[in-house]
């Protein structure tokens, strides 16, 4: 009778809750929401290359990456990213100490994924994780060197769009960097780009020399955005009104 009376409590509790989780369970979940977690990180409509993703997601606090399939996440499927995390937790019911454990899950990274999309649990690769090279930095446009040597035209005189032309290729820049001169009457307009991946601000800068001033400028986040012209050489020869 006394052993019985010992267990009711237990059996209340396990009838009542239903079975009391493990921690290597709890610990588990908490490792599947770090990786739901890289997904969200990764999610976008942006065109990367298998590279950067894997890159951006060895980035991610507490995520190591372990595998990269694919070639783009445009392409077919998009990227597979195999990304291991780990968890911990604690349940006095089940366990007398805290249990941590490291999981290893696949997220994909696609314009179809839906937003906080479930990882799927996978065995973890062999091997260390995965390193990426820092990503090359972009060339530089040339502000300051574009303002000091572009010809200045006093009042009455008129621009020689040559000598501007002459202006950009002593200038010798990166071969990334686009360049366009363009005149209309006594304007000339320059545009000097770097080639964007359509979604985010274009690095550009323009520059127009016109009869008693040369003016050198960046346009603003706004108008670099893709589809609002700001990069372009009409927008040299006639500046857009600055945004509200």
């Amino acid at each position: 009778m006394r052993r019985l009376l010992l267990l009711a409590p237990l059996l209340l509790f396990t009838v009542g809750c239903g079975v009391v989780p493990s921690s290597e369970d709890e610990a588990t979940d908490a490792a599947r929401e770090a990786a739901t977690h890289a997904g969200e990180v990764l999610y976008g409509q942006r065109p990367r290359t298998a590279e950067e993703v894997g890159r951006s997601a060895s980035g991610i606090d507490g995520v190591e990456v372990m595998r990269v399939t694919g070639t783009s996440t445009h392409d077919g499927d998009g990227i597979d990213v195999i990304v291991r995390t780990s968890g911990s937790a604690y349940n006095e019911w089940s366990d007398p100490q805290e249990v941590t454990v490291r999981r290893c899950f696949a997220v994909r990274v696609s314009p179809k994924s839906e937003w906080r999309e479930d990882p799927r649990d996978v065995d973890c690769p062999d091997g260390p994780p995965l390193t990426f090279a820092p990503p090359p930095e972009p060339p530089q446009l040339p502000y300051e060197e574009l303002r000091a040597k572009l010809p200045r035209v006093p009042e009455g005189g008129r621009v020689d769009e040559a000598e501007v032309r002459r202006t950009l290729a002593a200038l010798d820049v990166d071969p990334a960097i686009r360049t366009e001169v363009k005149a209309d009457d006594d304007r000339v307009g320059v545009l000097l780009s770097v080639k964007g991946n359509g979604f985010d601000p274009q690095d550009c800068l323009l520059a127009r020399v016109i009869p008693g001033a040369t003016e050198v400028w960046v346009p603003s986040r706004i108008q670099r955005m893709p589809g609002e012209g700001g990069c372009s050489v009409a927008n040299a020869l006639d500046p857009m009104p600055a945004p509200h």
